[in-house]
């Protein structure tokens, strides 16, 4: 056999079988197979992927630990909003964020937010806060506008302090002749001239959670104690309808006796329908001119109050005092110059502010007429001011000279606790609704609500007014905003133009913060702080 051919045995020999893998145990442990012991380089492969595949897994996991907790933060978000704009009333767009939030937030604290996010003060300077074991100090919440700074009106007699408590929030068994009001006052001009008795300083808007101080600022150092000034209302019925002083003698006792009682001033209501009720420009002021020399023999102060609205229905002592006549005479040929409800009944005490810039009274508007009635005044008694007898001038801004609609009149048969109705009926609000609803692109929003009841509804018998009702529609929160919008631009023009005419006097305004059948109200007037008045107390 030749060496160079193989044994046959050997070439019939099955080949020695390989070792089998073991599987690896434990975390390493896998569907495929492990790499041969002897091969550094898959070993190191295997080693790298189990980790990524463990990371990835990781990964998956918490995605949906994210997605979960993005649904609940957005059902939670999703309560808040829909809380704020039922409950707050704030204004908020349909796909609100938290930026939208805490700009409405921070505007309601009284704060200016810009559209590019700056955000500031309104008020640059904030008083301090008195000792709560200080007389006179008490808590006031704010409905929807920021809290401010409140000072006890001179009009309320004996009225202790601590009855005044909780002013702004109301209760179900109250009726509206029993609601607190707000009072405006403009920064106050000292005067030394008649000894202590300066009635009201002007105090910056503290911030929304502060508490509200009750305190007089004197024109002596009586900043820091109880001491509120006290003022008596004259009897209306003294000054007749042409404008004459109806019993002077009559007017000294009665001030004497006022004297006597160691009161600081007194009251005096100048009628528009009385000085310039004849003729339009033509004003007769020789009644009040008495009767402020008068009170001047006495060392009494003065608060005027420039009543823009007739008297009559109630509270009038049976005194009744109307528009001026050449007003009524315009009235009967153009009746939209009042207000209008639903039913198309017309209320006679005050002008609609639907004229406030039309010229239907023989060619002025009715913010005309108010500011030539301001400053005609202001240039009649300028000496007297200046003397300090007049220590404040309230200026009359609607029904009852307060700053409301008339929107619960008895004479309709209106009775408490009804809601009132909706007083935006005549043709110049018609007209401005219309306007409004086609600058939003919705002309079928130009008009009022239909389901909104009668004077006597309760909220909850009424399709609008009950909860989840109407007004929380996007009408709804249009009609609303409307509403309230022009009630805020009437004191905004009468405001700027009193402050015009009366420079350096002391201006207030009367606030209805409850008007059933009206709304909360936010005014934005950046030289104004309140103060408080309550109906019962006032003489």
């Amino acid at each position: 056999m030749s060496m160079n051919q193989p044994h046959p045995q050997l070439l019939d020999a099955e080949p020695t079988p390989t070792p089998t893998q073991r599987r690896t145990r434990g975390f390493g442990s896998g569907s495929s197979p492990s790499p041969a012991a002897g091969d550094p380089s898959a070993a190191a492969a295997a080693a790298a992927a189990a980790p990524r595949r463990r990371g990835e897994r990781e990964r998956e996991r918490e995605k949906e630990r994210t997605k979960l907790r993005e649904r609940h933060r957005r059902a939670i978000t999703s309560r808040m909003l829909a809380g704020l704009r039922q409950h707050g009333n704030f204004p908020l767009p349909a796909r609100a964020d938290m930026n939208d939030v805490l700009a409405a937030l921070a505007r309601a604290a009284g704060w200016t937010v810009q559209p590019d996010g700056t955000t500031f003060r309104s008020s640059s300077q904030l008083l301090p806060l008195p000792p709560a074991h200080l007389p006179g100090v008490f808590h006031v919440a704010s409905v929807e506008t920021p809290t401010f700074t409140s000072v006890l009106n001179s009009y309320a007699i004996g009225t202790p302090l601590d009855s005044q408590a909780s002013v702004l929030q109301t209760d179900d068994s109250l009726s509206p002749s029993s609601l607190d009001s707000v009072v405006v006052a403009e920064q106050s001009m000292k005067n030394e001239k008649y000894g202590n008795s300066d009635s009201v300083s002007s105090l910056n808007c503290l911030e929304n959670d502060q508490l509200v101080r009750a305190s007089a600022v004197l024109a002596g150092d009586y900043t820091r104690t109880p001491y509120i000034p006290v003022y008596a209302s004259l009897p209306m019925g003294i000054i007749n309808s042409h404008c004459q002083l109806m019993d002077a003698e009559g007017v000294r006792a009665e001030l004497m006796h006022l004297k006597s009682l160691n009161v600081d001033g007194v009251v005096v209501d100048c009628w528009w329908g009385i000085v310039e009720a004849w003729t339009p420009h033509k004003y007769e002021w020789s009644g009040y001119r008495d009767l402020f020399g008068i009170i001047k023999e006495f060392k009494l102060k003065v608060q005027v109050v420039l009543s823009f609205h007739g008297s009559g229905e109630s509270g009038s002592g049976g005194v009744l005092i109307s528009l001026p006549k050449w007003v009524m005479e315009i009235a009967q040929e153009n009746q939209d110059v009042f207000f209008t409800d639903r039913e198309g009944r017309r209320n006679t005490e005050c002008l609609s502010w639907g004229i406030d810039k039309e010229r239907v009274l023989q060619g002025r508007t009715g913010i005309e007429v108010y500011f030539d009635f301001m400053r005609n005044f202001h240039m009649e008694f300028r000496n007297l001011t200046e003397e300090g007898l007049i220590s404040a001038i309230e200026i009359g801004l609607g029904v009852s000279g307060e700053l409301r609609y008339p929107s619960c009149p008895e004479r309709m048969g209106w009775r408490y606790p009804g809601i009132g109705e909706f007083q935006c009926y005549d043709r110049y609000l018609q007209k401005n609704l219309r306007q409004a609803a086609l600058s939003r692109g919705h002309l079928f929003w130009a008009r009022g609500p239909d389901n909104a009841g009668y004077y006597n509804s309760r909220p909850h018998e009424t399709g609008f007014f009950c909860d989840g009702g109407d007004y929380d529609s996007y009408y709804g929160r249009f009609f609303l905003n409307w509403y309230s919008q022009i009630l805020i631009d009437h004191v905004d023009q009468v405001l700027s133009l009193a402050t015009l005419a009366f420079d350096g006097v002391e201006t207030v305004v009367k606030v209805c913060t409850v008007d059933p059948g009206s709304f909360v109200l936010t005014l934005r007037h950046h030289i104004f702080s309140f103060y408080v008045l309550n109906h019962e107390s006032s003489v």
